[in-house]
């Protein structure tokens, strides 16, 4: 296994522990996708904006409202998102796939 392959694995239960669901639908926040691959989150949601049309909203990824993300905060027993000033996006577990290809392009 080269080392790229190498840096890449992760283990499962950190994958796992990032995932939630909202509106019946495994995602992942954008903070935590772009933490997996060592990008920061604006990079990534940049990557995204750039590449809109392979993107579509709500079957790969939609911005949460402010509900939903206090219920995140709440079900994490956090009162801060880590100076978070805008409502963040989540990805679907369709979407995972096609970020790497948006993003090591």
């Amino acid at each position: 296994m080269d080392d790229l392959a190498k840096s890449i694995l992760i283990p499962a239960e950190i994958v796992m522990n990032k995932i939630f669901l909202i509106r019946g639908m495994k995602v992942m926040l954008d903070k935590d996708l772009a933490e997996l691959y060592q990008v920061q989150t604006r990079n990534l949601n940049q990557a995204v904006n750039r590449n809109l049309k392979r993107f579509p909203e709500e079957d790969f990824m939609f911005q949460l409202t402010d509900d939903e993300f206090k219920n995140l905060m709440f079900q994490n027993g956090t009162s801060s998102w880590g100076g978070t000033r805008k409502l963040p996006y989540v990805f679907t577990e369709l979407c995972k796939a096609l970020h790497k290809s948006v993003y090591v392009s």
